[in-house]
C-alpha cells in the first residue's frame, strides 16, 4: 500500500569541461582526459581570481 515516487536524491550533474554526465570514478569530471584538462588549467594559470593592484597597503 505504500505508494512512495522514487525520487533522485540529487539531480544528475554534468561535467564542468565538457557537459556530459558525471562519472562515478572521475567525479566531478566524465573521463580522466576532462580532469587532466582540468588540471592542465590550473597548471598554466588559467583559473586566476583578480586582485586589485593599490600600492596604499605599502606605504608606511
Amino acid at each position: 500500500m505504500d505508494d512512495h515516487v522514487k525520487t533522485p536524491a540529487a539531480p544528475l550533474k554534468t561535467c564542468p569541461i565538457c557537459g556530459k554526465p558525471q562519472s562515478q570514478a572521475t567525479r566531478p569530471f566524465c573521463s580522466s582526459r576532462c580532469r587532466d584538462v582540468d588540471l592542465n588549467r590550473w597548471l598554466k594559470g588559467s583559473y586566476v581570481i583578480p586582485g586589485r593592484d593599490d600600492g596604499a597597503d605599502d606605504v608606511e
